[in-house]
């Protein structure tokens, strides 16, 4: 009985390991690259030699000019995620900057692999975010102002709106080099082949005509 704690303990070191996203690295760096044969594989992506990564390889400057707001959806996600940010492999962080013209919406999503932090930078935004139904899809709401922070937990659904006069800029932090980002809408009425409308008429308990109707429709993609 003497030994049981130290089981618990271990049992627990194995389970919170189990249950992490981005593993911990190993070494200083380990910077990316596509060249699949001058690097070795790690957790999806191939580090490049230390010995050739230079100060560009930290750098990143997609956040310099404002995205393109002008789409149905009046806003722009432009991602520092690994695809787009080589320096950020194995360091279990990514970020984003959003553009909302005036009324814009970052639809309903979610990040699989990751929470978000987001900061407001100019202008006044409505954000939401609902839980599972553990706690019985509770939707949490508020009005963010220049310099407010909100935190999306990890693989919850949430929106940004922008309910200003002007503009607006917010910039996230995720806690995953490859949060991912599933648009709601776009993933159930977009999908390619499409959902079976008996599986989608039956799920939302509507007329098979509205579901025909939703998946007739161009779903944009903001982050593209």
């Amino acid at each position: 009985m003497k030994f049981l704690p130290i089981s618990f303990l271990i049992l627990a070191l194995a389970t919170a390991t189990a249950f992490a996203y981005d593993p911990s690295p190993l070494q200083d760096i380990c910077v990316a690259t596509n060249d699949l044969n001058s690097g070795v594989f790690v957790n999806g992506k191939f580090c490049k030699d230390p010995k050739q990564v230079t100060a560009d390889d930290f750098l990143f400057m997609g956040f310099r000019n404002p995205g393109n707001t002008l789409n149905p959806l009046g806003s722009r996600v432009t991602q520092a995620f690994i695809n787009q940010f080589l320096g950020l492999n194995t360091l279990g962080i990514s970020m984003a900057r959003i553009d909302f013209a005036r009324g814009g919406l970052n639809p309903p999503h979610i990040h699989p692999r990751g929470t978000e932090v987001l900061v407001v930078v100019e202008g006044t935004l409505h954000v939401g975010l609902v839980t599972s139904n553990q706690l019985n899809n509770t939707f949490f709401t508020k009005v963010l102002y220049k310099g407010d922070m909100f935190v999306f937990p990890i693989g919850l659904i949430h929106f940004e709106w922008n309910i200003g006069n002007t503009h607006a800029l917010a910039f996230s932090g995720l806690s995953s080099q490859n949060p991912g980002a599933i648009t709601i809408a776009n993933a159930i009425f977009g999908a390619k082949p499409p959902i079976s409308v008996d599986v989608l008429t039956k799920a939302f308990q509507v007329d098979k005509k509205v579901v025909d109707y939703l998946e007739s429709q161009y779903w944009f993609d903001n982050t593209k």
